[in-house]
């Protein structure tokens, strides 16, 4: 991808995030760009596809983490815990485009709405799956996947929105005690 683009994007995250993807103009884009419109169309074929390139680029990551953490040969806990470390990860490295995969994925189209819906179902999947195998060995209470995973997930999803307004100090706090808070009610 080209400089150029990447700002694109960059910017384009950002407005998707403040106003959401329906509200934002290509107009809207070139503006907070300073340069005309018809230069956007230079670097990119319009909103969508920049939406596709900000969905599709983070869920691509939870899967590449996701797939590392399934080959490791730790306990269930410790996957617990490396997927924790991954959401904050991606949280903090991607913040902008977060926000958008959480608000405006519904605005994929075609392929890249059927690639995203895919990824999503198959992440938690496998969330499932580590859970399911931790209850199994004993690790976590015998509770239901469903509701640990959405108590789980929930208060993840949300983590880009509280580090922005955080410090340096209380991201490394969240990293270091989010896992342990999370899990520990989990634990057998």
């Amino acid at each position: 991808m080209t400089t150029r683009k990447k700002q694109i994007v960059r910017t384009a995250a950002q407005l998707f995030k403040q106003r959401g993807y329906s509200a934002v103009t290509m107009r809207d884009l070139a503006a907070a760009m300073d340069i005309k419109a018809a230069s956007l169309y230079n670097h990119i074929s319009g909103k969508q596809e920049i939406l596709e390139q900000l969905i599709l680029e983070v869920a691509r990551k939870f899967t590449a983490g996701m797939d590392a953490v399934k080959k490791n040969d730790g306990t269930a806990f410790a996957k617990a815990e490396q997927l924790i470390a991954l959401h904050i990860k991606i949280a903090v490295e991607n913040t902008d485009a977060l926000a958008v995969l959480n608000t405006d994925w519904m605005h994929l189209e075609g392929a890249a709405y059927e690639e995203y819906i895919a990824s999503r179902k198959k992440y938690e999947l496998d969330f499932k799956q580590i859970l399911k195998e931790g209850i199994a060995s004993g690790e976590f209470k015998n509770l239901s996947v469903e509701t640990i995973l959405f108590n789980l997930l929930s208060t993840l999803r949300s983590i880009y929105l509280w580090i922005p307004k955080k410090s340096a100090t209380e991201v490394a706090d969240l990293k270091k005690e989010l896992p342990n808070i999370l899990l520990t009610g989990l634990r057998a």
